[in-house]
């Protein structure tokens, strides 16, 4: 077992007791750091971040040295997944991923393969092993995956979308080519995600970005079920479900095989609890905009949200991840805030 200086997280994910909550931010690896700005400025873009080891993990850890975080979270993208199984994309500055050759017909689906993490997503997980090689057991690393709802969007659509509309045709007019992809997804992400934990990633968190296009029973059909594999399949490490927006759904989240769900800003507190049941750990939930306010604010935005989860495990975060354009002092208040509380 690795000794760990610091596994709040890890114990909060498993509802153990902890001396106070823990804290990170999702997409605190990059966006708000000059240092980060630095270092992505002396490459290509984006993507020679993510697929270059060496800086991968500098710009993961970055955050812990910085804003003195609980975890550090593999700086990477949910997208490497539709790569890895042959359906490539591109980050185009200011617009967004973009999918050259997306899923138009379903005999696309028969072209796209399962990946082989060890050879498709090699440098994932070296840029793992050399991030726990200079995390030198300070604090826990999570590796994470997107939903295979989300990747699904996003292969089909070919990008970013306000409706996902070309992704929720399928949905009703090619439902067993849906489920055909959706399967191979999942079991590219099952395998991905325990090569990752194999790596040394403690913890994993799975982003369904785009749970709240869907409607609930469509969700039940589509997005749940393949979810529910992950989870089952994962037993290695911690694991964390966060469906932004699927607010019907939070029962059956609450079912599954999961340690931690993740909630976003607009969820009320109380409520998911109770929907969720007292066996789950969660995580969030501030409005991320909070934090484009005064200090004094953000002190008393983020104590009203911790009073909240009050007496349940709980893992402080934002409801989203952090906005480009917001300061790093600002995130330091909230984090300090938490720490003090």
């Amino acid at each position: 077992m690795e000794k760990l200086q610091n596994d709040l997280i890890l114990r909060a994910a498993r509802g153990e007791k902890v001396e106070r909550t823990p804290v990170w931010l999702m997409r605190q690896a990059g966006r708000i750091l000059p240092e980060y700005r630095e270092v992505r400025a002396s490459l290509s873009g984006f993507k020679e971040l993510v697929e270059t080891p060496k800086f991968a993990a500098e710009v993961t850890i970055q955050p812990v040295d910085i804003l003195d975080v609980d975890a550090a979270i593999i700086f990477s993208d949910i997208l490497v997944i539709p790569e890895a199984m042959g359906c490539t994309y591109e980050m185009i500055k200011g617009k967004g991923p973009i999918f050259p050759n997306p899923i138009v017909e379903e005999a696309d689906v028969d072209k796209v393969k399962v990946s082989d993490p060890d050879t498709d997503l090699k440098y994932v997980l070296d840029a793992i092993v050399e991030t726990k090689t200079q995390l030198n057991g300070r604090v826990p690393l999570i590796g994470f995956a997107g939903a295979p709802w989300t990747i699904f969007s996003y292969m089909i659509e070919g990008s970013g979308s306000k409706t996902f509309s070309k992704a929720k045709k399928w949905l009703y007019t090619k439902p067993e080519a849906s489920h055909r992809l959706l399967q191979k997804i999942t079991d590219s992400t099952i395998t991905y995600l325990k090569a990752q934990i194999k790596a040394g990633a403690n913890m994993v968190q799975l982003f369904d970005s785009w749970g709240g296009i869907l409607s609930t029973e469509q969700y039940r059909i589509f997005a749940l079920p393949y979810i529910d594999q992950i989870c089952k399949a994962i037993n290695e490490a911690p694991i964390t479900v966060f469906a932004k927006g699927a607010y019907g759904v939070r029962e059956d989240l609450g079912s599954l095989d999961c340690n931690t769900i993740g909630m976003d800003w607009n969820m009320d507190i109380a409520e998911t609890r109770k929907l969720v049941g007292s066996g789950k750990t969660l995580q969030g939930n501030l409005d991320p905009c909070v934090l484009y306010a005064d200090y004094k604010t953000i002190e008393e935005k983020t104590k009203e949200m911790l009073k909240q989860f009050e007496g349940h495990s709980h893992i402080a975060n934002l409801g989203h991840g952090v906005y480009p354009d917001m300061t790093p002092d600002a995130v330091r208040c909230f984090i300090e805030t938490v720490k003090a509380y």
